[in-house]
């Protein structure tokens, strides 16, 4: 990196870029293995045109290559039928056209293991005269008034499947905005549609996308995941018990207060773990770190000016990481135009211990004014633990930071093994102009050090960006921004601008991605390939889905939507036949930690920790041990 003055990088990290650098950035064996979910087979069957089923299934992480499965049919008490003549080796799908769809009929796969039949899976239920369609429907309480937003989803019941955590938004307000904001409200849906629980963050909590920031995830290795959030006095949690004081109206209610009115500047605020299953606040503490000075965060160029009016200071951002690359921590982070601030906890025997705090503190530190409206989590050192992409700096496992580019704050970033003949991490982000800064427009660098691999757009202000493997004619992943044109990672011009600069999904056939872009999925050079009719994207300006992950059947993404009158979510999954066999996406840990930290402020596609894409190698056996879970055996 030439231009000093261009990236911001002090000399610690040029040390550290030197010393990485030299020894390849190659993957260290640390013995340690990072303790994942212990998932059932995520049956699924649907009815697709010409009478036919789609069935698809889970390949676990830990599980052997040789590993083949057995599909089955059972209808009431009679006879189960085995649909292949020899086990299924090649993919983890099967089309069955010989089902009778005028009665209900039982899918179930049972896995075979040098010519032995092991534990079969749980049943999936296809009904009697079932439509053609390609979704599970949810009924969601959705109280009048409200929409659903975005959502997560963890296994909170230790069932070895997953649930879905929604959260259900009234009127949204931008941080620069005045006016009182509706209360955020969560809930919990098991996959059948049974409700769990709800949880309302009360007056105090201001809604919208910069505020709400909500964690789902298995924090202490119990089989369950837990639920995280900020709270304040007044929420309400599962069982119907207050945390704080509940009299308390923390809200700039002075109509005559200018910007101030309707925001919650004052007061305190807590940090809370909420039982998965039930939604019961198990333990709450003090958020770190608190919001003053209301004017301590602001630019390094004096972004905002003195910023008091609680724009920059609520600001919240959140991650999951395993930063002893053993088990999660929940990250907590306040501020990115200047001052940032990110708090490690663990969740552990009941009780929340704060790790380490990084705070870059003022405008003259490297790290201030760096982060970015989403954050990435990923090993990007090989040391075995977990870094936070906070936009365009790293920091690193033990809470101090790797280094910073400089190249300011952005709304779009994609942290992955985009280049594949390049070992390590790469990052791709777009950064904003404002205030005299000067730099790339857009840039891609490397994870570990910060060494830049390219930077485009030179001072100009870049709003939306994406990288992903959407194109088959190039090897690798491309890249495209705001005017750009399809660029491979080189940045050189290779196609037409994509329809979408929003999300990303693995939907077809084959192993590159497809767009999605609010309801739609196109696929590059092609066209549309898919439509959710009588389904929109979550609520709000994002046209984002409520979430997309792999959440059952094989490896390809599904998508959730809501439905316009906001009373159903719909989960649609893929009816591709395909020949390529994954292990599910969710034991990939840098994957399924994207999917924790999907629902943070704007949205992004999650990326695994290795290339997934057309002309790919091969998907490493993921360094993970399964949590000890009896119920989840009987996959």
């Amino acid at each position: 990196m030439k231009n000093k003055k261009l990236t911001g990088i002090f000399l610690p990290s040029l040390i550290l870029a030197a010393i990485l650098a030299a020894a390849f950035i190659k993957p260290q064996k640390t013995g340690t293995l990072r303790q994942m979910e212990n998932l059932g087979r995520g049956v699924v069957a649907v009815r697709v045109p010409g009478d036919s089923v789609y069935i698809g299934w889970r390949l676990l992480g830990t599980e052997p290559e040789e590993l083949g499965f057995d599909v089955y049919r059972q209808t009431g008490s009679g006879k189960p039928v085995r649909l292949n003549r020899t086990p299924v080796f090649e993919s983890t799908n099967y089309i069955d056209g010989s089902a009778d769809l005028k009665i209900d009929n039982f899918y179930y796969v049972v896995p075979v293991l040098k010519g032995k039949s092991q534990e079969k899976s749980k049943s999936f239920l296809l009904k009697a005269d079932s439509p053609v369609q390609q979704y599970l429907t949810i009924p969601v309480r959705t109280p009048k008034g409200m929409a659903i937003n975005d959502g997560s989803a963890g296994d909170l019941d230790g069932d070895g499947e997953y649930e879905i955590v929604v959260h259900l938004s009234g009127r949204g307000i931008d941080n620069p905005s005045t006016g009182i904001s509706g209360i955020p409200l969560f809930h919990a849906y098991r996959m059948d549609g049974t409700f769990l629980w709800e949880i309302t963050l009360g007056r105090n909590i201001r809604e919208g996308a910069h505020y709400t920031q909500f964690m789902v995830y298995d924090l202490d290795g119990d089989g369950k995941a837990e639920f995280v959030c900020k709270t304040a006095d007044g929420t309400i949690d599962g069982m119907g018990k207050v945390i704080g004081d509940s009299t308390k109206d923390y809200r700039n209610l002075d109509r005559n207060s200018g910007i101030f009115y309707g925001k919650v500047l004052a007061g305190p605020e807590y940090l809370t773990v909420f039982n998965g299953q039930t939604g019961e606040a198990m333990s709450t503490v003090d958020y770190v770190p608190n919001r003053y000075p209301l004017n301590g965060w602001n630019g390094p160029g004096g972004n905002g000016g003195k910023d008091s009016s609680g724009n920059r200071v609520d600001r919240f951002l959140a991650c999951v990481a395993y930063l002893d690359g053993i088990r999660p921590s929940v990250v907590m982070c306040r501020g990115y135009y200047g001052r940032s601030v990110l708090a490690a906890w663990d969740w552990r025997d009941g009780k929340l211990k704060l790790r380490w705090v990084f705070d870059s503190k003022d405008g003259k530190n490297p790290f201030s004014g760096q982060g970015n409206h989403n954050l990435s989590v990923a090993d990007v050192d090989y040391d075995g633990k977990d870094e936070i992409v906070y936009g365009s700096m790293v920091v690193d496992d033990n809470g101090t930071g790797l280094f910073s580019t400089g190249f300011r704050h952005g709304d779009a970033m994609h942290a992955g093994d985009l280049i594949p003949e390049r070992p390590g991490v790469e990052v791709f982000g777009v950064h904003e102009i404002e205030d005299g800064t000067k730099g790339p427009g857009a840039a891609v660098f490397d994870g570990a050090t910060g060494e830049v691999l390219y930077m485009g757009s030179i001072d100009i202000d870049v709003g939306g960006g994406v990288a992903g493997d959407i194109d088959p004619l190039n090897p690798g992943t491309e890249m495209w921004y705001d005017r750009s044109g399809l660029l491979n990672m080189k940045g050189e011009r290779i196609g037409e601008m994509p329809s979408s600069m929003q999300f990303l999904i693995w939907w077809d056939g084959d192993l590159s991605r497809e767009l999605l872009n609010g309801n739609r999925i196109e696929k590059y050079r092609v066209g549309r390939i898919f439509t959710a009719d009588g389904a929109i994207a979550a609520a709000g300006s994002k046209n984002t889905p409520v979430l997309s992950a792999d959440l059952f059947g094989d490896w390809r993404e599904e998508v959730i939507f809501r439905t316009p009158d906001n009373q159903s979510l719909r989960i649609y999954t893929t009816t591709f036949p395909t020949k390529h066999r994954l292990y599910t996406l969710m034991h990939d840990p840098q994957y399924r930690l994207s999917i924790a930290w999907q629902n943070v402020a704007y949205n992004q596609p999650p990326h695994t920790s290795f290339f997934l894409g057309t002309g790919m190698k091969g998907a490493p056996r993921p360094n993970i041990i399964l949590v000890n879970n009896r119920k989840a055996r009987a996959r």
